[in-house]
């Protein structure tokens, strides 16, 4: 694991990653249902391999909005049904997307090297001190439990950031294994998410990798008038975005399109082929 997650987190400061997604959920908002087999969810693996992700984010509880809450029991025991077997047949970085310590704990054991924890330590009492025990790397989301459209949203982020990581520390978190995610359409209006996007550089100060997930979300939907499967070049544009804003790592279902868009970015950003 160990050579995994810092191959991994040494890749960021050499150039934009991307992170493929994939639900084992009934019920996620963009391809539930989809992936909730082992066969299905190793096919998929093995197709965000291909198509150029750096790392794949496996998830078993759907956060998105009016979701049903899993209970523990029932998070892990698709973890233990799928994790396995997607670790066995691909041999990129894997993140576990979960704000539950325990499941994450019985991920790390099965073969992931990123914890993607939602609600950024804050949620779990025993998140932090599984992270640091675990030796994990950990993407740390700002969340809200309500939208405040009052709310300065940039400042609301440092505020949460400031508590996570002073959590991170406490627990012997190394530093330079903390992502930061802004936490787009979480607990946020649809200003506050593009203010947010606008804003990343306000996060550089951290000196912490950022990564944005803004892959067919309902702020596209707004922006766009169209529906979900038709958010593709909304999703690019968005992240292309964040990437001109300092992001370096995108949460992404559509990988092949998203690798072709940031290749180019980058090379324009350098100034070289």
């Amino acid at each position: 694991m160990s050579q995994r997650r810092d191959a991994f987190l040494a890749a960021i400061r050499a150039k934009p990653l991307i992170m493929g997604i994939l639900n084992i959920t009934p019920d996620s908002f963009s391809d539930g249902g989809k992936f909730n087999s082992a066969a299905a969810a190793c096919e998929q693996a093995e197709r965000l391999a291909r198509e150029g992700a750096d790392i794949i984010d496996i998830g078993a509880e759907s956060t998105r909005p009016g979701a049903t809450p899993l209970s523990e029991a029932e998070e892990r025991a698709r973890i233990e049904a799928m994790f396995g077997a997607v670790r066995a047949r691909v041999d990129l970085p894997l993140s576990i997307d979960t704000s539950k310590a325990a499941v994450a704990r019985r991920a790390m054991v099965m073969g992931a090297d990123v914890i993607n924890d939602v609600w950024g330590l804050q949620r779990d009492p025993a998140m932090a001190a599984t992270v640091a025990e675990t030796g994990a790397a950990v993407v740390i989301m700002h969340n809200r439990a309500e939208k405040d459209a009052s709310l300065n949203i940039i400042d609301d982020m440092r505020r949460f950031f400031d508590h996570s990581l002073a959590l991170a520390a406490a627990a012997g978190i190394p530093r330079h294994f903390i992502m930061l995610d802004p936490g787009i359409g979480f607990g946020k209006t649809q200003t506050q998410n593009l203010e947010a996007i606008r804003g990343l550089t306000a996060l550089a100060p951290y000196g912490l990798p950022i990564l944005a997930g803004i892959s067919r979300k309902s702020l596209l939907g707004a922006v766009l008038g169209a529906d979900l499967h038709d958010r593709l070049i909304g999703s690019i544009s968005a992240h292309l975005a964040a990437a001109a804003r300092g992001a370096r790592i995108f949460r992404v279902h559509d990988v092949a399109e998203h690798v072709t868009a940031l290749r180019v970015f980058e090379a324009i950003d350098r100034g070289h082929l």
